[in-house]
């Protein structure tokens, strides 16, 4: 309405100017700078707006983990496909993960390359989480259970890997699927989809549970139930450094990360 009202007020005035009946009507002198400046106006308005859309917060919007099948299947509508996640052992993500690659010889889409980097922790060191419920609560380091854990990655990565190796093979689609170690607790759980969409939340690091219910109560955070909030490049300037800020904090923590024991042979 602003824009409208602006620049009737400049052709108004220009008409005014130079059409005597026009001029005379609206009884008025100066027709033509009082134009100018609602052109002026106008052009200033624009700026105004266009600014304020430079400086918007990228948006957020708040999902469940499970998702990120949806998210999954957007991002492999292109054709170069890049997904990225920090996590505790990427189970969520692996499950959606592996329908789609089965899918890819007899419904490829656009994709011609996928690439799929996944950081867990490195179970090998002492843990605070996942760990045994000791006395009141505290803590207690439990190699058995990180091993329990750490052989659940190791199958995610041996059929993602090798799923990806048979898809490369047949030509259709180039597959590459990793799994890499950081140092630490599994206390953020990241993904990133074709390095434009940034999904962001963090686990319940107190969550417990029982392998049966004679077992001891261990902390084992539920990537399944872990909110995500969703950043989105919207072409504006502080969106494109919040997300431009997330790609690189992650390549620097793969760049820096372990290769597991499992993928580095005998």
């Amino acid at each position: 309405m602003t824009r409208v009202l602006l620049i009737g007020i400049f052709v108004g005035g220009l008409t005014a100017q130079f059409v005597k009946p026009v001029g005379d009507a609206l009884e008025g002198k100066g027709f033509l700078g009082g134009a100018l400046l609602s052109l002026v106006g106008y052009v200033l308005y624009d700026a105004v707006r266009k600014l304020s859309s430079s400086v918007r917060t990228p948006s957020r919007a708040l999902v469940n983990s499970r998702q990120l099948g949806s998210f999954v299947g957007e991002a492999f509508r292109a054709q170069k496909v890049e997904i990225s996640f920090l996590g505790y052992t990427g189970e969520t993500l692996y499950n959606e993960l592996y329908h789609r690659l089965e899918e890819l010889p007899v419904d490829p889409g656009p994709t011609k390359r996928v690439s799929v980097r996944i950081l867990v922790p490195d179970f090998r060191l002492p843990m605070t989480v996942p760990s045994r419920v000791g006395h009141d609560g505290a803590p207690v380091d439990d190699p058995e259970f990180r091993e329990r854990i750490e052989r659940k990655c190791k199958e995610y990565d041996g059929i993602l890997s090798g799923l990806a190796e048979q898809l490369t093979a047949n030509g259709t689609v180039a597959v590459e699927c990793e799994y890499r170690l950081y140092p630490g607790i599994p206390r953020d759980k990241i993904c990133i989809f074709n390095r434009k969409q940034v999904l962001h939340g963090l686990y319940n690091v107190a969550a417990r549970m029982r392998l049966n219910h004679l077992d001891p109560e261990f902390y084992d955070p539920k990537g399944y139930s872990t909110d995500l909030n969703v950043w989105s490049r919207e072409g504006t300037a502080a969106a494109d450094a919040a997300i431009s800020t997330w790609n690189k904090h992650f390549d620097d923590l793969w760049n820096l990360a372990a290769i597991p024991a499992w993928r580095q042979g005998p």
